[in-house]
């Protein structure tokens, strides 16, 4: 069975109150009295065991139990008892009153409630009561006003501090799972691009040989042959992608794809049966802007590829002042706007982390992608 916060605080109080009741009789018993109070008897006892009994509720009705705890004080003096341990409940209920509460409503009427026990007391009691018992009650009422405040002050800094360190836990926990979720995107980009690329050109040139096997088996041959390349590289790109999930393990890295890489994507193309036209140029880019202008090739390319089963695709790249630029236009029937997926939000993710821009569209002719990244400057 759960427990509440209540309840356990409930229990917490159940300890202090018995203690304190225990020792009130103790202290009945033992503590000598003298005239004009009445010596310990059992009604004096119970007034003492009872009093403190009320704290067992102290934190879920502290004004209520004050003002049963003040109300011990000056029954026991008019019944003619000393108040020397029933007044330490109310002094308590006291204290927890203004521990608990920072309302000044709640606190003024805990102020009233002790002033009129005190008051009561000073009629009832059968003794003198001089400047030092004023002076006593007065201590009692400042240690356990200043007091009480104080516990709350620091509690609630506690609280403060608590709830700041579980907020900076949050923090770093959503900050991971952003790290980690901007990684797994990152890998199912560089999965979508290089394997995506690979899988597709083999699928045309299995469809080629397959159509021509019978009247030219050494072209279907040729096809295959390029199938077992193209496998081989894409093997060679999962191994470089398992390198970065595992940095740690010894061997040398991967190289990283390059825009000289084009070269040979053309080649697969053509391998398959498709024409393809690259027009190079000398560019400068960082190694990051290289793999991501490559990256975008490829995806274009094999979008080509993958949509259409005829036309021309012609692949430019060029810089212009401080902007490389690459243009890949598959020459085929008008197409409509294309549905966004995965390919062009890769492209375009990793333009925009290079600093550059990207568009995708139908032109005249055909379909064209373009990104323009920032070029490196020169050493």
């Amino acid at each position: 069975m759960a427990v509440t916060p209540a309840r356990r605080l409930a229990i917490a109080d159940v300890g202090p109150a018995v203690g304190l009741s225990l020792l009130s009789v103790l202290a009945g018993l033992f503590m000598p009295v003298g005239p004009p109070y009445r010596p310990a008897d059992a009604i004096g006892l119970a007034l003492g065991a009872l009093a403190p009994l009320a704290l067992l509720w102290r934190r879920r009705a502290p004004l209520t139990v004050l003002a049963v705890a003040g109300v011990f004080v000056p029954l026991t003096a008019a019944l003619g008892y000393a108040v020397t341990t029933v007044q330490w409940a109310a002094w308590i209920a006291l204290f927890t009153c203004f521990s608990h509460s920072e309302r000044w409503e709640r606190r003024a009427a805990a102020v009233v409630l002790t002033g009129l026990s005190v008051g009561g007391f000073a009629l009832a009691d059968g003794g003198t009561v001089g400047t030092l018992d004023y002076f006593g009650i007065a201590m009692c009422f400042v240690i356990a006003t200043v007091a009480g405040d104080a516990a709350r002050s620091r509690r609630i800094a506690a609280d403060a501090e608590r709830l700041r360190t579980l907020a900076a836990a949050r923090e770093q926990a959503d900050a991971a799972d952003r790290v980690l979720a901007q990684e797994r995107s990152r890998l199912a980009g560089e999965l979508h691009d290089a394997l995506g690329h690979a899988v597709n050109v083999m699928v045309m040139q299995a469809g080629v040989g397959r159509r021509v096997f019978a009247d030219n088996p050494e072209f279907a041959a040729q096809a295959l042959a390029h199938i077992e390349t193209v496998g081989r590289d894409a093997l060679g790109e999962l191994d470089r992608l398992l390198r970065v999930l595992h940095a740690d393990r010894d061997g040398e890295p991967a190289a990283e794809p390059a825009l000289t890489d084009l070269a040979e994507l053309a080649g697969r193309v053509r391998a398959a049966g498709r024409e393809l036209v690259l027009n190079p140029a000398t560019v400068t880019l960082s190694p990051s802007g290289e793999r991501a202008l490559f990256r975008i090739a490829q995806e274009a390319v094999t979008n080509a590829l993958r949509h259409t089963a005829t036309g021309r695709i012609t692949v430019d790249l060029g810089q212009t002042a401080d902007m490389v630029v690459l243009e890949v236009v598959n020459e085929t029937p008008p197409l409509p706007a294309p549905t966004p997926g995965r390919g062009l939000v890769n492209m375009r993710e990793r333009a925009r982390l290079e600093g550059g821009v990207f568009e995708a569209g139908p032109v005249d002719g055909g379909f064209r992608v373009r990104a323009a990244l920032p070029a490196a400057v020169r050493a």
